[in-house]
């Protein structure tokens, strides 16, 4: 690539992880929030908290990236323009071809990153999601030992704490177990843990007493203990298999479902409405590349003509990737629909491109262009004399 090509190139993708990471983050935010009963109601700390959000990073990547190239093409494009970069490529006699070349190779990259996270890496991490979902679900401290609060977990057993730090220890912890027949057990200790050994879930107890009172005699002796471990694994519930979402599913599993899957079976419209959407994905960035290039690549001489361009670079991508989302509702009651979700990207390309190697548009796509530019610049001096007031002329 030649010294220019490079330079936008690094532009592009400099801007562009800049975008993606701004968006992920403000979408990454407002998903957390809605898992936040992990710690505040499921006991959870605020590492595991991040740890199990983040699974879902891979999948908003998927969906923000597109938008994210659309920033950065924008952006990039737009202030070549402004600082007359393009104006004195234009001028210098060189063809379009030398801007043209790095956007393609950084839609086809972006693109690429779509195809990855699409058919592999978002699947995966939403179904490690859906594990950690489950396996919190079952954990005896998250929905059993509550600070400040008497539990009784089965029959004759209770448990207390007075309080759980971000680490998992357990302060003030107090067991009563009155299941055996002619023993009560009171266990008190300073603080304890609870861990998994040799296949095995023990509450590790440290620097307290047990107390045992016979209920034939009413004795009562005391022990007192630096560590004690209580067997807790008899308590844990069975955690039951998670059912897999299709966009919680591997490729080969949309494709080819067990027989024995009645949730498959059940819902099939959707495997196939999944299948053929991450298929499809990976096409918009190399539309909205072309799309933009075909709004923003020339030099414009005019201010108006320059905003319209923009305005239109924005728009026109965002329309094409809401038919994208309206033609993936309608598989469910029109099947065919499914061949939409590669229409309306390579339409979008297709017609890009022909803007762009075009010489000459159609007369009536001019005047539209040419009216919206009267508009706009209507537009632009009405809001320039209310933005000045009723004196803003005067001197």
């Amino acid at each position: 690539m030649k010294t220019f090509e490079r330079y936008v190139l690094r532009r592009l993708t400099f801007t562009f992880m800049a975008s993606l990471a701004a968006l992920a983050g403000v979408v990454w935010a407002t998903q957390a929030l809605r898992e936040l009963d992990l710690v505040t109601s499921k006991g959870q700390t605020i590492v595991q908290f991040i740890g199990i959000t983040m699974l879902a990073m891979p999948f908003l990547l998927l969906i923000v990236a597109p938008f994210a190239l659309l920033i950065a093409l924008i952006l990039v494009l737009n202030a070549l323009s402004q600082d007359s970069e393009l104006i004195v490529i234009s001028a210098s006699g060189a063809s379009r071809s030398i801007l043209l070349r790095p956007v393609i190779v950084f839609s086809a990259a972006v693109s690429l990153l779509c195809a990855v996270l699409s058919t592999y890496i978002s699947p995966a991490s939403l179904a490690l999601l859906r594990n950690e979902v489950a396996r919190v679900r079952v954990d005896l401290v998250a929905n059993i030992v509550k600070p400040g609060r008497f539990i009784g977990v089965e029959d004759g057993l209770t448990f207390h704490i007075r309080n759980r730090s971000g680490d998992g220890q357990l302060d003030g912890l107090m067991l009563h177990d009155e299941r055996a027949e002619d023993t009560i057990f009171t266990y008190e200790a300073a603080r304890g843990h609870i861990i998994e050994a040799a296949d095995r879930t023990l509450l590790v107890m440290q620097d307290g007493t047990i107390q045992r009172r016979s209920r034939g005699s009413g004795a009562i002796s005391i022990i007192r203990f630096q560590s004690y471990a209580f067997d807790l694994s008899n308590l844990i519930p069975e955690a039951s298999a998670p059912v897999y979402k299709p966009s919680e599913r591997s490729m080969a599993e949309l494709m080819w479902p067990s027989p024995d899957d009645r949730y498959a079976a059940e819902k099939r419209e959707r495997f196939v409405a999944e299948l053929h959407d991450r298929l499809s994905q990976p096409l918009y960035p190399l539309a909205f590349g072309m799309i933009v290039f075909a709004f923003l690549g020339n030099a414009r001489t005019t201010r108006q003509s320059r905003n319209l361009a923009l305005l239109a670079a924005i728009i026109v991508p965002i329309l094409l990737r809401t038919a994208g989302f309206g033609a993936l509702t309608l598989i469910s009651s029109v099947p065919s629909a499914r061949f939409a979700l590669y229409a309306v990207p390579v339409a979008g390309f297709l017609i890009a491109v022909w803007f762009n190697l075009a010489s000459s548009h159609p007369a009536w796509l001019e005047r539209i262009h040419d009216r919206l530019e009267q508009v706009t610049e209507r537009l632009e001096s009405f809001l320039s004399r209310r933005s000045a007031g009723p004196t803003g002329g005067a001197v």
